[in-house]
Order: structure tokens, then C-alpha cells, then sequence
């Protein structure tokens, strides 16, 4: 079998449609996610810095998870943006592949947050008296450290793993460089490289999530064994917001990127890659600000601070 190039220069992104009456709207709906995605995650991360009450670890871990999720929407969206705009879809081989190897590192990095946070609902709720010990500030930079050390080697496995492969066409069935789009574009089987995709793509994707599930057991057994309605509500209403983002997170990754290639359909996978990178980063400032009693508290008071200080 001969291979066409072995190196093209470039990558052309289809994106969502090839039509040109959608890019207006397709235009309209990513400009207006990307901005509530930006200023919500934004809000978040200055409250938390600003608000003394909200220097606790599940807060700081709040503010975290909500500057990955600016960092990771902003690795798209824009390029999006301008191709809907100008209709120059290409993005260089370099380019294509340094795409990649961020998203992955910072798509991961949000699943190894929202497991940190798991753990720290879990100290709080099961081993209150230890808390201070358990999620203690070397504790929480350790873990972050690790889980960003984690995630890069995995990213330099993937696109690695990607990017030595020969290609036979250059265009991207996506709005974005991402890796089941890229296999489907190599002129050899692929099935070596789709099943280290499966097999450690689960390790580190399902590792954390499994780690989430444990943590939630055992919360849900310790709070049932409350006596008080009234406690087991508040224990509820406080892992509720936090709950509804990982089940949001993970469906959609999972539907993504652990499914028999058969199953591959480009249609189907743009869709589902805008919910884990567009919709639930979007959407994670409105779920922890309306759910949250201390971020609606403190955002109050900067609201009642800044109409006083007008005054």
C-alpha cells in the first residue's frame, strides 16, 4: 500500500457543517457559550479570591476546576470563532497536534479536580474531626500537582501515538484537533492506537471517576445514618451541585471515547464533544452558583458592598 504524504502541512477543520447559512448561527450559539463560559468561570474564581469565608479547600478546588474550564473552552472556541467568520478552516500540522496534546491535558485535569473535590466532600462529611488533617493546604497542592504531572504524560502519549501516524486525507471531521477524528484520517489499522485509547484512556478517565463513585457511597451511607432530616438535607444540598457536574462530565466522556469504532460517527461525536467541552464548562459557574448557599451568600454581599459603595 502506498501512502499519499506522510506529513501534510496542514489540517483542514470541517467543523459542525459545511453549509454556509449555519455558520451564523453556529457563530452566534459559540460566541454566546463561549462568553457566559468565560465570565461565570471568571466571577467564580474572583469571588472565591476576594471572599475570605470562601478560603476553604472546596472553594479554592471551586476556583480551580473553574480556571480549567476557561483554559479548556478557550482552546477551541476561538479558533472556531474565527473559521466560522472568515471560512479558513486550516490549522497547521504543528498547531493541529499542540491542540490536542493541551486538551487532553486540560480536559483530564477537569475530571482529576472534580475527584479531589470528591475527597474533599468525603473528609468533610464522613471525617469531620479530621478534615483539617485530611484536606490540609500541602495536601491539596500535592494532589494538584500530581494530577497535573498525570495528565501530561498521558497527553504525550496520545498525540505522540497520533502524530507519527501516515495520512491519507487532511480533513478533520471535527471544530477541533482531537483524537478518534485523527485515527480516522491514517492510511494504516488503527487498531493498535484505538485500543491504548480504550485500555489506558480508561485508566485515566475511569480512575478518577471510579474514585468519585467510592467517595459518594460512602457519603451516602454516612448520611443516611443521620437521625435528622434537617441534616441530611443540608449534607445533600452541599454535594448536589457537585454530583449533577461529574454526572454531566463523565456521560458525556464516556459516550466520546470508550464505544467500539464501529460505532464512530462524526455527526454524533461533534455533538457529544460540545457537551463536555462547551455546555458542562458553561454551565458549572450557574450549577454552583444557584445550588450553593455560601457562593449565593457571598456574591450578595459583594452586590450589597458594591450598591453601598455607589451610593
Amino acid at each position: 500500500m502506498e501512502f499519499k504524504n506522510h506529513t501534510p502541512g496542514f489540517f483542514t477543520l470541517l467543523g459542525l457543517s459545511e453549509k454556509p447559512y449555519l455558520r451564523l448561527p453556529l457563530f452566534s450559539f459559540f460566541l454566546c457559550a463561549y462568553t457566559l463560559c468565560v465570565v461565570g468561570n471568571f466571577l467564580i474564581s474572583l469571588l472565591i479570591l476576594t471572599q475570605p469565608q470562601l478560603h476553604t479547600p472546596m472553594y479554592i478546588l471551586l476556583g480551580s476546576l473553574s480556571l480549567v474550564d476557561i483554559f479548556l473552552t478557550s482552546l477551541t472556541i476561538p479558533r472556531a470563532l474565527c473559521g466560522f467568520l472568515s471560512g479558513n478552516n486550516t490549522i497547521s500540522y504543528v498547531g493541529c497536534f499542540l491542540q490536542l496534546f493541551l486538551f487532553h491535558m486540560v480536559g483530564n485535569m477537569d475530571s482529576f479536580v472534580l475527584a479531589i473535590m470528591a475527597l474533599d466532600r468525603y473528609a468533610a462529611v464522613c471525617q469531620p474531626l479530621h478534615y483539617s488533617a485530611i484536606m490540609s493546604k500541602k495536601t491539596c497542592i500535592c494532589l494538584v500537582t500530581i494530577s497535573w504531572i498525570i495528565v501530561s504524560l498521558h497527553s504525550v502519549l496520545f498525540t505522540v501515538m497520533t502524530s507519527i501516524l501516515p495520512y491519507c486525507d487532511w480533513n478533520v471531521h471535527h471544530f477541533f484537533c482531537d483524537v478518534p477524528a485523527m485515527l480516522m484520517l491514517s492510511c494504516t489499522d488503527t487498531y493498535t492506537q484505538q485500543m491504548v485509547v480504550f485500555i489506558e484512556g480508561s485508566l485515566i478517565v475511569m480512575g478518577p471517576m471510579l474514585f468519585i463513585v467510592g467517595s459518594y457511597v460512602l457519603i451516602i451511607r454516612a448520611v443516611l445514618k443521620l437521625n435528622s432530616s434537617q441534616g441530611r438535607r443540608k449534607t445533600f444540598s452541599t454535594c448536589s451541585s457537585h454530583l449533577t457536574v461529574v454526572i454531566l462530565f463523565y456521560s458525556s466522556i464516556i459516550f466520546m471515547y470508550f464505544r467500539p469504532s464501529n460505532l464512530y460517527s462524526p455527526m454524533y461525536d461533534q455533538v457529544v464533544s460540545i457537551v463536555y467541552s462547551v455546555i458542562t464548562p458553561m454551565l458549572n459557574p450557574f450549577i454552583y452558583s444557584l445550588r450553593n448557599k455560601e457562593v449565593k451568600t457571598a456574591a450578595k454581599k459583594v452586590l450589597h458592598c458594591g450598591c453601598n459603595g455607589e451610593k
